[in-house]
């Protein structure tokens, strides 16, 4: 797999009738290899070491969208139980673009979190949701800043 813009860490991998898998530690089970798959798994482990608790994400989050079930590649959620940041993880040869954060902007529609990070593992892009117009911050929130967001 290819090399990310994103902290290593120590991914487990095994093969299975000729296909990869890697391990999700919050999904605690092996899932398939994909690139994609190979940028979530590295940005769930630096979102561990920016301080973002593990036991308050999901994985892959079904969200129904004008009838339509989709999933959000990853969740957070506060301290209170509610959906706070949205990462929408592409694979490294997808370049990030206005589509990829309305793809996000799509799945906040029921969850109304306030920050949307994009990532393809070389580029990240985390956007603040509040008022009309959405703001690119230089850095992500820290958990204590998405905590304290109405």
């Amino acid at each position: 797999m290819q090399e990310l813009n994103l902290p290593k860490f120590e991914a487990k991998i095994r093969e299975v009738k000729g296909k990869q898998q890697i391990f999700d530690i919050i999904r605690k089970k092996y899932v398939a290899l994909t690139p994609e798959e190979w940028v979530r798994q590295h940005f769930i482990h630096f979102m561990i070491c920016l301080g973002y608790p593990a036991s308050l994400m999901a994985i892959e989050t079904l969200v129904i969208v004008n009838s339509l079930r989709q999933r959000a590649d990853i969740v957070l959620y506060n301290r209170r139980g509610e959906p706070a940041l949205i990462v929408e993880c592409k694979a490294p040869s997808v370049t990030i673009s206005g589509e990829t954060l309305n793809q996000a902007a799509r799945y906040n529609i029921p969850l109304k979190v306030k920050y949307v990070i994009l990532t393809n593992g070389l580029t990240h892009f985390c956007v603040e949701l509040n008022g009309s117009e959405p703001r690119l911050l230089k850095e992500f929130p820290s958990y204590e800043e998405i905590n304290t967001a109405d």
